[in-house]
């Protein structure tokens, strides 16, 4: 279906009909308030809505895709709005579905580990919940304290703990959604862990950006309590060290998470003053190390691989959390950046590859940039244990916003072919959403995109769920 732009009339039009379905719980275009609730954190589009709904049942979302199929509105979902692809931007008269009136958290069990979730719940209130439980929620990242778990879902998030406890598919027991037809569907029931009944249509939803439908309610998996976790910080001489060091590490320890950064991007974080360099010297590159260690066995096994880095020259120079303290200090060289950065407007490119490509993957990329990217400033940092790495271009001050983003587009002309080479992915954790929508063809065939949009017609046969987003469509005025 094409997608359509419904146009202030219809949205004039289809207002009373929203006020007797949300009653106070709706926002006009008009008001101040509506276009914050309409962006994210990609910055490169403006908001637009046509007005801001709350929903606060599943019953008030089947009967808000019956108005928009019956008024030729468009919806998008809205969570805590901390993406990176402009997934959930309304920029074009939508009407913008805020969850962040569905919190409620109910049904823990015990023995299946599991507790159901609305989609509005923010990802650190479900990891204090499961702390209390003597468990916990391990998909984690930077945003964890505004990120909600519908767009979590939505867009499989990933974070820094992915080479532990994988992606927020892993964590998906069952789901609750409502699609583009307005039926209510309960994917995998209660959450059952074998269920061999056809098609796991729960999977179909995990990272779709809410392109076939919206989530009302998810079952989510707990993990055991961690042990106690020690961070080290480690200068390496490149990104070839790095991935020494990841062998050595892993042969040894239970890693938590293997981050990185540039010796660049850790310079912008300490320029603000709130946190300290790790070590005197500086590096060309950082390596967090995050391991298991209930007892003294496991600190001497790591000061007995650091030792061995030192000897190879992997390793320039090191630092282990003595405290918990120290540890957060340390975490914050990493976890600080995504906020750092974000005043200089930058262009993210969220990539991945297998492991094992990382070095030449990398120096291909490098090959790239240093002659498109030449006047710019260009950062690395990411999860370099799972394969995912951070490509941040920073907007010069005295470019516009436009001129930046066209130029950027420019260069992905040549970096994704590049990523398609490698057999890699244009979006290892972000999504798609719209900056990323036109490049999809590097990472999936052609054969692949029409499976998808015919995945699409199916669920959403109107092109009312987040339409233009994740899948390219032709626009009609």
């Amino acid at each position: 279906m094409p997608e359509t732009r419904p146009g202030t009339a219809a949205i004039a039009a289809a207002t009373p009909r929203l006020r007797d379905i949300f009653g106070d719980d709706l926002l006009p275009a008009d008001d101040p308030a509506a276009a914050a609730y309409a962006d994210d954190r990609s910055k490169f589009y403006t908001p637009a809505p046509g007005a801001v709904v709350w929903p606060r049942r599943a019953a008030q979302l089947q009967q808000l895709v019956a108005l928009a199929i019956d008024a030729g509105l468009a919806l998008v979902p809205s969570g805590g709005r901390t993406g990176l692809s402009g997934g959930a931007v309304a920029a074009r008269g939508e009407v913008l579905v805020s969850f962040e009136r569905m919190r409620a958290i109910a049904d823990f069990q015990p023995l299946d580990r599991s507790v159901r979730c609305e989609p509005g719940v923010i990802t650190a209130e479900l990891q204090a919940f499961a702390e209390k439980q003597g468990l916990c929620y391990p998909v984690d990242f930077a945003s964890s304290g505004s990120s909600q778990i519908g767009g979590n879902i939505a867009t499989n998030a990933g974070g820094i703990k992915v080479i532990r406890h994988g992606l927020t598919r892993e964590r998906v027991a069952a789901l609750e959604v409502v699609t583009g037809r307005g039926d209510l569907l309960r994917l995998n029931g209660r959450g059952l862990v074998k269920n061999a009944t056809g098609y796991d249509l729960r999977q179909l939803f995990i990272g779709a950006e809410g392109t076939l439908g919206f989530i009302t309610a998810a079952t989510l998996r707990l993990a055991a309590a961690p042990p106690a976790q020690r961070v080290m910080v480690v200068g390496a001489p490149s990104i070839e060290a790095l991935m020494q060091l990841l062998d050595a590490f892993q042969r040894e320890l239970a890693l938590s998470a293997f981050e990185f950064f540039s010796d660049r991007a850790l310079g912008r974080v300490l320029a603000r003053g709130q946190v300290p360099a790790p070590f005197a010297a500086r590096c060309p590159l950082y390596a967090l190390i995050e391991f298991d260690a209930p007892g003294e066995a496991e600190e001497a096994a790591a000061l007995r691989v650091f030792e061995d880095c030192l000897a190879a020259g992997c390793a320039l120079d090191g630092v282990l959390s003595q405290s918990e303290q120290q540890a957060r200090q340390l975490w914050r060289l990493r976890e600080d950046l995504s906020e750092t950065l974000a005043e200089f407007t930058p262009y993210k490119n969220d990539l991945s590859v297998c492991v094992h490509q990382i070095p030449d993957f990398i120096a291909a990329c490098d090959e790239v940039i240093s002659a498109a990217y030449a006047d710019f400033e260009v950062l690395w940092y990411g999860h370099i244990g799972d394969g995912n790495v951070h490509l941040n271009i920073l907007k010069p001050a005295d470019w516009s916003v436009a001129d930046f983003k066209t130029r950027c587009e420019r260069v992905n002309a040549q970096l994704f072919p590049l990523v398609e080479r490698f057999g890699g992915s244009i979006s290892a954790e972000h999504g798609v959403g719209l900056i990323k929508r036109d490049y999809l063809i590097h990472s999936r065939s052609a054969a692949e995109i029409d499976y998808l949009r015919a995945v699409k017609a199916v669920f959403d046969p109107h092109a009312v769920m987040n339409p233009g987003k994740l899948l390219a469509v032709e626009v009609t005025d």
